[in-house]
């Protein structure tokens, strides 16, 4: 009888033990169901590569950045300029990548209620201005991570990453690529790629030349040079950002006539950067050989590109 009652035990503990494991089971796929449910992307990678203009309104504010030759320029006042490379890269790999854009309604009387009232709006064209994505953005969600969207036309709301609207907000000086090295974006060109760096003041001229690992200075007197601050200097000058376009300044103006710094690179290129004389901020106006921009370059930058010999010295 004993024996008996233990294997009926047994039995309904496995028999439970089962039920659990598939009720467990059940949750678990459930869970990863509602995953894939969500995982979503507004755009096709493969589409990517056919993007050629981005058209940006906020609050009637508009911002438009256009593909040319492999090239991203935003236009403004008339004019174009060159873009970050590497911020439209990334904006638009949010776009194409699957992720979590959790639907939130699919109800058009909800669109107030989530900020979707066609304020903040981006389209992205391909070729022939083809429109292959036109989306509303609208308030964020109550822990400021999501922001809510929905495609024109489409009354279904999904949250989700909220670096789209960071991107879409910002001041449109933020899509401009204001390096005075545009090319120095993405490291494609770098300290080894400078062979002699000339720095020509009205005071004196300094010349740095590469000689192997190390670096000659002439026009200066420096008695032991300091390799790695020679090289940060340099560093300095290829990432040095302006904080705006200037519009009502050409680049042949003659006040660009009395400083400069010129660059040689490995591949027989040569940048020449001309400069003002700064104002009473310290503020400067740079021209740059291969473009007709002028850059505007705060007080605190702009004295960072001239140094004293003193600076090179080993300590």
């Amino acid at each position: 009888m004993i024996t008996y009652k233990n294997h009926v035990i047994f039995l309904l503990s496995l028999i439970g033990a089962l039920v659990l494991a598939y009720i467990g089971s059940l949750i678990f796929n459930s869970g990863i169901g509602s995953t894939r449910a969500s995982s979503y992307s507004w755009l096709d990678s493969r589409t990517a590569e056919k993007i050629n203009k981005i058209a940006i309104n906020v609050y009637g504010e508009n911002t438009e950045i256009n593909r040319k030759n492999n090239q991203w320029f935003v236009s403004n006042n008339g004019n174009e300029y060159l873009a970050r490379q590497l911020r439209i890269e990334d904006f638009i790999s949010i776009l194409t990548t699957r992720s979590a854009w959790t639907i939130r309604s699919s109800n058009a009387s909800t669109h107030e209620r989530f900020g979707l009232d066609g304020s903040i709006r981006v389209t992205i064209y391909g070729e022939n201005n083809f429109p292959l994505l036109d989306l509303f953005l609208g308030s964020e969600d109550a822990a400021g991570r999501e922001t809510y969207f929905r495609k024109a036309g489409s009354n279904e709301v999904r949250s989700g990453d909220n670096r789209v609207k960071t991107y879409i907000t910002s001041p449109i000086t933020s899509w401009y690529n204001l390096r005075l090295i545009p090319e120095s974006e993405g490291d494609n060109i770098d300290v080894k790629n400078v062979q002699r760096l000339s720095v020509y003041t009205e005071r004196e001229v300094q010349v740095f030349t590469r000689r192997n690992r190390s670096w000659v200075i002439s026009g200066i007197s420096v008695e032991n040079p300091d390799i790695s601050s020679i090289e940060s200097y340099i560093r300095q000058i290829l990432t040095t950002e302006g904080d705006n376009f200037v519009d009502d300044v050409y680049f042949d103006d003659p006040m660009f006539n009395q400083t400069r710094i010129v660059l040689e690179l490995d591949t027989g290129l040569v940048k020449t950067i001309r400069f003002n004389a700064p104002d009473e901020s310290g503020r400067r106006y740079a021209h740059v050989s291969g473009n007709e921009y002028v850059y505007s370059i705060p007080s605190w930058s702009a004295a960072r590109l001239f140094r004293e010999a003193v600076t090179f010295e080993m300590q």
